[in-house]
């Protein structure tokens, strides 16, 4: 996780370890005791003690940053390190350790520049092949790629590397091939959890996390994946409950911990307290810029999005899906064809890539896509593909249906339609325009008419009244077409509407004739057409009443 900071750490120190424990034994703990038990707070105590009571050495130094970079007080382990190098004739480990201690805080210029002064070994080797990585430079990241040995650290930190590009399968595959021989390297199990995690693999990650979670059951970073994998697997009450036992485990020197259980909770929430919590965590926790923009994506907040991950280089299928849908819809709300050509570019990215082409993300890549390009026969492909992962996802069938409409399925269009629930949904300008011309098509017109008489007064319900008597004058479905235009016809006297309203009540009139229409509906024909101030009204209506008398029909 930590591997993946993009800012330098700032801020005061890490809090200072907490006072070692009454002895339990008389004689005197020994630093060898403490390091084996991997009791670092007690392991400081007592060399701080050392140092204090004039048994100071560079030895007790070197020691003390040690067990402050495990306790991850890495600030701290700095400025020991720092102090030490500024003496004459230091150790020479000392500048490799303020180069890793760098760059654990973020600092890589830093870190580069003091490994550069140490002298060469494995771990310098494994650290600068770390920062051409975050450098991006990849000829410089090949040069020390050649310089890995076949050994345990060397491919470790060629499996991390294959992790942070996204490279997962080849990761695991070296996890797996050191931990044939090294069946004791439990932790290994953890490191494969998460790239199973990485690749939609939830229960498989889950059945890997426990072997290490048998072992090691107060892990803050394997009860952190147990619980993210619950997340996907079931719902974020179920993750928030497995966070529970980290919370209780976390120390006040644990910020760590901390920070990542804030982080979850919020996601774990459906965002609740993100712009209290999260906005200091970016490039802190990778994770915490991509969660804040979809927070601001679900708030409708388009513009705060869109400046929180403009400047975003994007280096994973994530952050491309997340540019891509930002982009996607600001264009559709400022109308920006740039906005839109540059979220279609990158959906075709993720979408036709060889990792994730076969993906449903990179499926949905595709069919985004397509849909921008308004190629929905296409869209449909993909859509097709995947529809059984999202029955009852409101997003997904809301899109299906445009799709389904789009190329003139209105039958499927309109099963698929009235699944969607969400309410914020359904009042969707988008929805209920597509909705009543699927009904409509559908020859269910009245349906059309009803959403109309549901909205209030705005700029769309006029929109979806100019839709309706429009669409059912297409499909010969005259008597609301009459409606929609009597009522447009009030709203705005264009002559336009007076000559859609009398085609349409003289189409009626002959369907009544065909009988197609009931008889009674000639009444309220006639009166829509006395609603309008036009010569041309007495002579329809006469004709009308005439045929009304001559077939027995009583009209007032």
């Amino acid at each position: 996780m930590m591997l993946s900071r993009a800012k330098p750490a700032t801020g005061p120190a890490a809090s200072s370890p907490a006072k070692d424990s009454s002895k339990k034994k008389k004689k005197l703990p020994k630093l060898e005791d403490y390091l084996t038990n991997r009791d670092y707070t007690g392991a400081i105590t007592l060399l701080e003690f050392n140092r204090s009571s004039g048994k100071g050495s560079e030895e007790v130094d070197m020691w003390i940053a040690y067990c402050a970079f495990h306790l991850g007080e890495y600030k701290r382990a700095m400025e020991e390190f720092q102090s030490m190098s500024k003496r004459d004739g230091c150790h020479p480990d000392v500048w490799v350790n303020l180069a890793c201690c760098n760059f654990f805080l973020g600092m890589y210029k830093e870190s580069d520049e003091a490994a550069q002064k140490s002298p060469k070994s494995r771990l310098q080797n494994r650290l600068l092949f770390h920062l051409s990585h975050k450098f991006n430079d990849e000829k410089r990241l090949m040069h020390y790629h050649q310089n890995l040995q076949d050994i345990i650290e060397d491919q470790l930190s060629l499996a991390s590397i294959h992790y942070l590009r996204s490279h997962y399968q080849e990761a695991i595959d070296i996890y797996k091939r050191i931990l044939l021989d090294n069946r004791d390297y439990l932790a290994l199990n953890v490191y494969v959890a998460l790239c199973y995690y990485k690749l939609d693999y939830y229960d498989v990650s889950q059945e890997v996390l426990a072997v290490y979670l048998q072992h090691y059951p107060d892990s803050a970073i394997a009860i952190n994946l147990k619980a993210c994998n619950h997340f996907r697997l079931y719902n974020g009450k179920a993750a928030e409950q497995e966070l529970k036992t980290l919370q209780e485990m976390a120390s006040p020197s644990f910020t760590f911990a901390k920070e990542l259980i804030k982080h979850n909770l919020v996601v774990f929430r459906g965002g609740e307290g993100a712009l209290q919590v999260l906005p200091p965590l970016i490039d802190v926790i990778p994770e915490a810029r991509l969660n804040l923009v979809i927070y601001y994506l679900r708030q409708d907040d388009v513009s705060e999005a869109y400046n929180l991950i403009k400047d975003l280089e994007p280096t994973t299928p994530q952050e491309y899906i997340l540019k891509g849908v930002v982009n996607a819809a600001l264009g559709q709300e400022t109308g920006s064809r740039e906005h839109l050509k540059i979220a279609q570019q990158y959906f075709q990215l993720v979408g036709g890539s060889a990792s994730e082409c076969d993906t449903i993300p990179g499926r949905q890549c595709m069919a985004s896509c397509f849909f921008l390009l308004k190629q929905f026969e296409d869209v449909l492909i993909y859509f097709n593909s995947i529809k059984s992962y999202f029955y009852n996802d409101d997003t997904f069938n809301f899109n299906y249906t445009q799709a389904k409409a789009a190329v003139g399925n209105f039958k499927e269009a309109e099963e698929v339609a009235l699944l969607v629930q969400n309410e914020k949904l359904k009042n969707d300008y988008t929805y209920l325009s597509w909705l009543a011309r699927i009904y409509i098509m559908n020859n269910k017109a009245r349906l059309a008419w009803e959403l109309y008489l549901k909205m209030e007064t705005s700029g769309e319900s006029f929109s979806l009244l100019q839709l309706i008597a429009n669409d059912c004058y297409k499909m010969g479905q005259f008597y609301y077409a009459a409606k929609a235009f009597d009522v447009l016809e009030r709203l705005d006297p264009n002559p336009e509407y007076w000559e859609g309203k009398r085609g349409a009540c003289v189409g009626v009139f002959q369907q009544i004739i065909a009988g197609r229409e009931p008889r009674e509906t000639l009444r309220d024909i006639i009166q829509l057409l006395h609603n309008t101030s036009n010569m041309q009204v007495e002579y329809i209506v006469r004709t009308m009443k005439k045929w009304a008398k001559d077939n027995r029909l009583g009209i007032p």
